[in-house]
């Protein structure tokens, strides 16, 4: 199959496909980090949904998007952070054009967030540790034309615990310190086992 992996520069998923002999192909307005730019499209993927691909999994930027810091989008805050509700609607006018592109298998990836609300709820919602990676961050599947993933290997997830009680994700207490788009995207990256799970499970539909 031709498939499009929207919104990645790490190539983690286009690299999983391209082990089981896809023609698969990273889209990102950043340059790959995963060392393959012949397999890479620097450019906004808006431009190249109609460029005859069979499959699209897509990862848009879910910072305005998610639930996190939904506080931010009170009018107490308009000084501070003046264009964030445009932003927010910009985050999902894009998503849903990623949504209904005419392309026969979609899968799109994004955390919990305001999408099962604004359009309509996941149709499944999975964690890397059903993957065999001990991290805990709910990732929310929608599916078109595609079955729900089904675990590979679940693992005990590995929890940062606070004195006050609060838990973390390792990979998010480990990256706090990180400058933002560092920690941006480290981590927006996929999992390698749900790459490796999107790749041996979708792979070989007809």
């Amino acid at each position: 199959m031709k498939i499009l992996i929207a919104c990645e520069e790490s190539q983690t998923v286009c690299k999983a496909f391209r082990s089981i002999g896809h023609e698969a192909y990273s889209c990102d307005l950043l340059p790959c980090s995963g060392g393959h730019p012949e397999w890479h499209l620097q450019c906004d993927v808006l431009t190249v949904l109609n460029n005859g691909f069979d499959m699209m999994r897509a990862h848009p930027e879910c910072t305005r998007l998610t639930v996190a810091a939904n506080k931010y989008y009170k009018p107490e805050y308009s000084n501070r952070f003046p264009t964030i509700n445009q932003d927010r609607e910009d985050a999902v006018e894009f998503f849903m054009k990623l949504a209904n592109a005419n392309i026969n298998r979609i899968a799109i990836e994004n955390p919990i967030g305001i999408m099962s609300t604004r359009w309509r709820k996941p149709d499944q919602i999975i964690q890397p540790y059903y993957f065999g990676d001990s991290e805990r961050k709910a990732t929310c599947l929608w599916l078109k034309n595609l079955p729900k993933l089904t675990p590979t290997n679940i693992v005990t997830p590995e929890i940062i615990y606070h004195k006050s009680g609060r838990t973390d994700s390792k990979l998010h207490f480990e990256t706090l310190k990180l400058p933002k788009e560092e920690r941006r995207k480290a981590r927006s990256k996929t999992f390698q086992g749900i790459a490796d799970a999107f790749a041996s499970q979708w792979g070989f539909l007809c």
